[in-house]
């Protein structure tokens, strides 16, 4: 057997058990060796806002807990939405009404000038 045919064998008997590993084993030792992404805890406002009970995963098989909060009725849909639309007519008018006021207000005053626009020549000293 050749050197070179040994050394292709060897490097084949330490690939194969590699490519039969999960992904998640590589990438454990790509990150050991400094070569892959770090683990980053979770900011402590993440850690504090998540219950103490239940795991960072959902379970399979295990149904979602229900929820606390009933969806709204027709009625009040309707209703939120009639408010949410009297706001938004508050709030254009608000606009329009500020900028009539700025246009008052900025009547007398110059635009300032384009700075892309080409400056006049000036004639050559005297």
């Amino acid at each position: 057997m050749t050197p070179a045919l040994r050394r292709c064998v060897a490097l084949a008997l330490l690939v194969t058990p590699l490519g039969a590993c999960s992904g998640d084993t590589v990438r454990t030792l790509a990150a050991d060796a400094g070569y892959g992404p770090r683990k980053v805890d979770a900011p402590d406002f993440v850690t504090n806002t998540r219950p103490k009970d239940t795991p960072d995963f959902m379970a399979v098989g295990v149904d979602a807990p229900k929820r606390t909060a009933r969806a709204k009725s027709a009625e009040s849909q309707k209703a939120l939405e009639s408010e949410l639309e009297n706001a938004r007519g508050r709030n254009v008018a608000r606009g329009r009404a500020a900028e009539s006021a700025a246009k008052g207000v900025a009547k007398g005053i110059a635009p300032p000038p384009d700075p892309a626009a080409p400056k006049p020549a000036t004639p050559p000293p005297q």
